[in-house]
């Protein structure tokens, strides 16, 4: 039987002007999930029912068979987040993010987030403040990396990164779930990426999705 580390279950729910009506799908381990939709279409709205730890909407996400809301203070360590909004200290460099925060995490690998950040090479010795947009998302990508999550959920983050090393960028990601037994879940305005680089494809119209299924030519015709 297929480990399902995501699942949403007839979630439903508004947050702020946006409603999600009645999502369903399951995401097993080892595999990449790209959520499509126009800006309003409830993308957004998905991610932050799943990273906030209170419960704001109807149904139910489960993160490896368990009500994710239930796991308290352990979603830490089984969600990987990557995305504009996560916040680190502005002021610190790579390595004083790493050594105030490691210690929310139960399984917190130094080695592997310093073999991560050289494989993408970006220092660690770099204030966060003054990292680019790309290097951002690196560097979030290694921590995440490091504490060895179930689900990655990445959030547009391979825009402003060099183009030539998002190609690098997915077969590490690749690597690293299949590793890890993990998935992905992810989100990009770059639709060329998501063609190719994703095993399924979850499809938000309105708040509703109208598609769940693995990824086909058909659907970027």
């Amino acid at each position: 039987m297929e480990r399902i580390i995501l699942e949403f279950d007839h979630v439903t729910g508004i947050f702020g002007r946006f409603r999600l009506q009645d999502i369903n799908f399951s995401l097993p381990a080892g595999y990449m999930m790209g959520l499509v939709g126009a800006n309003g279409a409830g993308k957004t709205t998905c991610i932050k029912y799943l990273m906030q730890e209170k419960k704001r909407y109807d149904g139910l996400i489960r993160i490896d068979g368990v009500e994710h809301y239930t796991h308290g203070t352990a979603f830490r360590n089984q969600v990987g987040f990557v995305s504009e909004d996560n916040a680190f200290f502005e002021e610190r460099t790579g390595s004083q993010n790493v050594d105030l925060m490691r210690n929310f995490y139960d399984d917190f690998d130094r080695e592997l987030f310093g073999n991560a950040m050289e494989t993408m090479k970006v220092s660690a010795a770099k204030t966060y403040g003054k990292m680019s947009r790309g290097e951002r998302m690196k560097f979030q990508m290694a921590f995440a990396m490091a504490h060895h999550p179930l689900l990655y959920v990445l959030d547009e983050v391979t825009a402003g990164m060099d183009p030539v090393f998002r190609i690098d960028f997915f077969k590490i990601l690749h690597e690293v779930i299949k590793k890890q037994e993990a998935a992905v879940l992810m989100t990009s305005h770059i639709d060329s990426e998501l063609k190719k680089q994703m095993d399924y494809i979850g499809i938000l119209e309105q708040g509703k999705m109208t598609y769940f299924g693995e990824n086909r030519d058909q659907l970027w015709e």
